[in-house]
């Protein structure tokens, strides 16, 4: 039987209740959904289901053999994704600021973060992407930047991405979000989050973002609009910290 958004919800609404009564209970917060989060059905079948394998010997030695990054590795136009191609791509331009932080709200410096995104289409230019909202030539949705010595801030512009759907169930759409990939000072440290726009209608319905049941630690993922940032004639500004781990963590995929 095929799975309507009306399932999902109730899957959603069960899954919350149990969450609050626990909570009224005395129960932690949950910063982080649980990797088998049924409303999210593709996380039943992949998600970790063996206990994690020692490395043998030194495992600070299997980073030494690793793929590396610098300074010298990430160029000055990498941190904006409309100018990847000889034309303007389409969509309403926007640049995304904030700081990336620890728990005790330091800055955490000269970080590689690398972005990936839909075009303002909601397509992705892969070729598993094949519904019919249209490929932009001018913009494949990749960037990369450093987060600042200074104060761990880092800033892209980009084109805002569109909603698009996926066959999670019938009639199922992902929220527009920009995905993130935070690497620490070694690619096997590298973390997963999504940024989210403030105001979606889709929030509701998407059980990768309900997957994070906390209120507050949904509403970490979304952006605030700061017409600060906005530069005229230009683009519109948004602003998302991150913080990587304590009470105020921002959500990581398949958890920490």
């Amino acid at each position: 039987m095929t799975l309507n958004q009306s399932d999902i919800d109730t899957e959603v609404s069960a899954i919350r209740e149990a969450y609050e009564k626990a909570r009224a209970g005395g129960a932690p917060v949950a910063h982080h959904p649980p990797r088998d989060y049924a409303p999210y059905r593709s996380s039943v079948l992949r998600h970790p289901k063996q206990p994690l394998v020692a490395i043998a010997g030194d495992p600070e030695a299997m980073e030494l053999t690793g793929p590396v990054f610098g300074a010298t590795d990430v160029g000055d136009l990498d941190n904006d994704l409309t100018r990847r191609h000889t034309g303007e791509p389409l969509g309403e331009r926007i640049t995304v600021s904030g700081r990336l932080l620890d728990s005790a709200g330091r800055p955490v410096r000269g970080q590689l973060i690398e972005v990936w995104q839909a075009n303002a289409s909601g397509r992705y230019p892969h070729q598993r992407d094949q519904h019919q909202a249209p490929l932009d030539p001018n913009f494949t949705g990749t960037g990369r930047m450093l987060t600042s010595e200074a104060d761990g801030s880092y800033s892209f512009t980009t084109i805002k991405p569109g909603a698009y759907p996926w066959r999670n169930h019938e009639n199922a759409w992902r929220p527009a979000h920009i995905h993130f990939s935070l690497f620490g000072t070694a690619f096997t440290q590298r973390l997963i989050t999504q940024m989210y726009f403030p105001g979606d209608p889709l929030f509701a319905y998407d059980p990768i973002l309900q997957s994070v049941t906390d209120e507050a630690a949904r509403a970490r993922l979304v952006a605030t609009y700061d017409h600060a940032l906005s530069r005229p004639e230009f683009s519109l500004g948004y602003r998302w910290d991150i913080v990587l781990d304590g009470p105020s963590a921002t959500w990581i995929e398949e958890g920490r």
